[in-house]
């Protein structure tokens, strides 16, 4: 049994593994080219692949709660918990355990997009998921699509600043 947005689901695990590959490539490539990494760096990168590992894994899970035969509500009522309550947690935590790290918390921008429109789709892809509306595979897939972005946009415009910094 294949679920409703299985090539969606695994085309979101795909781009994010490439995408953590790719953003951890870039700052090994920076130090080798003669920068140092900052406790900014290693931070930003330590997340976004934990970020985009947990999106990975869990853009894989519908796939294989059915191989076990578990009826579509409950694959997308696991999948929206497994997925939605450690991502939530590690948005709502991120400006604490930034700040502690590096003595800085994200600017506003980033914080808007990264942190409040992830966070606002988890809860509402949690809330319509179980609140049995139909297409809760259109919600979840959603939920992670939006995720996938909103990390994106955080590590290009931290790329940014951590150039800008280098440049100085």
């Amino acid at each position: 049994m294949e679920v409703k947005g299985a090539a969606l689901l695994y085309t979101l695990a795909t781009l994010g593994i490439t995408f953590a590959g790719f953003s951890a490539l870039l700052l090994i490539i920076r130090q080798t080219a003669g920068g140092s990494l900052s406790a900014l760096d290693r931070f930003l990168t330590r997340t976004l692949v934990g970020h985009l590992t947990l999106l990975a894994a869990t853009a894989l899970l519908p796939a294989i709660l059915a191989l076990y035969d578990v009826t579509e509500v409950w694959i997308w009522k696991v999948s929206a918990l497994a997925f939605g309550l450690p991502m939530l947690a590690l948005l709502l935590t991120y400006q604490r355990r930034r700040a502690a790290i590096t003595g800085r918390r994200a600017p506003p921008i980033v914080a808007a997009i990264f942190i409040w429109v992830a966070t606002f789709s988890i809860i509402a892809m949690i809330g319509y998921v179980f609140g049995n509306f139909e297409h809760p595979a259109a919600a979840y897939v959603s939920a992670l699509t939006v995720t996938f972005v909103t990390t994106a946009y955080a590590f290009v415009m931290a790329l940014e600043v951590i150039l800008s910094q280098q440049a100085k």
